[in-house]
């Protein structure tokens, strides 16, 4: 294996490390994107049980803050369950769009690394076939041998760029599909959650 490496020129390295790089994000964004990390199953229905109780309170949005993704959209409108539908509507999108933001983060770098890395395998290829066509103007063509480390490295720097583009595609293009579907999702609940709350907190105030 390490000869096949260094038989992969200088243009090995970067695609190796970008491997690397890819590896870990996909490794971190799977972790962090499990169901019950960003969205609790139970968590609105618990939380809507206090509201009924009459239990919120500083504390508990404090802790649902740091609960989940859902939990900081829900700790927003609980924040804001007496001010006008229209002002909390509009921290909700505020804190949405930050919410996503952190959803989002590395993809953008897998998507990259998935885009550049068949390229500097192209260029790894196009630096081998003219360490080839040299050894042929110094006089190799009778030796084989002499050409073989250029044909060598103008494969090996092609296979290993695809061979880390397309996972690192395929992880991106999924990983992108599972956080539309979070977003989508935890719109669509937080959107009833805000509207219920709003609805209970009007009619609390014609009741009184």
């Amino acid at each position: 294996m390490w000869e096949i490496v260094r038989a992969g020129g200088p243009f090995i390295w970067p695609i190796l490390l970008c491997s690397v790089i890819a590896a870990a994000i996909i490794l971190e964004r799977l972790w962090t994107l499990q169901p019950r990390r960003v969205m609790p199953a139970d968590l609105t229905r618990r939380i809507w049980a206090l509201v009924e109780a009459g239990q919120i309170n500083d504390k508990v949005i404090a802790a649902l803050e740091t609960n989940s993704p859902l939990g900081k959209l829900l700790a927003t409108g609980l924040a804001c369950r007496h001010r006008p539908r229209a002002v909390m509507m509009e921290r909700l999108e505020d804190e949405g769009r930050h919410v996503a933001s952190d959803l989002d983060r590395f993809l953008n770098t897998l998507g990259t690394i998935a885009g550049v890395a068949p390229l500097m395998g192209l260029l790894g290829t196009v630096m081998g076939i003219i360490k080839a066509f040299n050894a042929i103007y110094e006089g190799g063509m009778g030796d084989p041998r002499l050409l073989s480390g250029g044909i060598s490295e103008a494969l090996i720097t092609t296979a290993a760029g695809l061979s880390v583009a397309i996972p690192s595609y395929i992880a991106y293009r999924y990983l992108r599909g599972r956080v539309d579907r979070i977003v989508s999702q935890m719109e669509r609940d937080v959107v009833r959650f805000a509207d219920a709350l709003n609805d209970r907190v009007e009619n609390s105030a014609e009741s009184a």
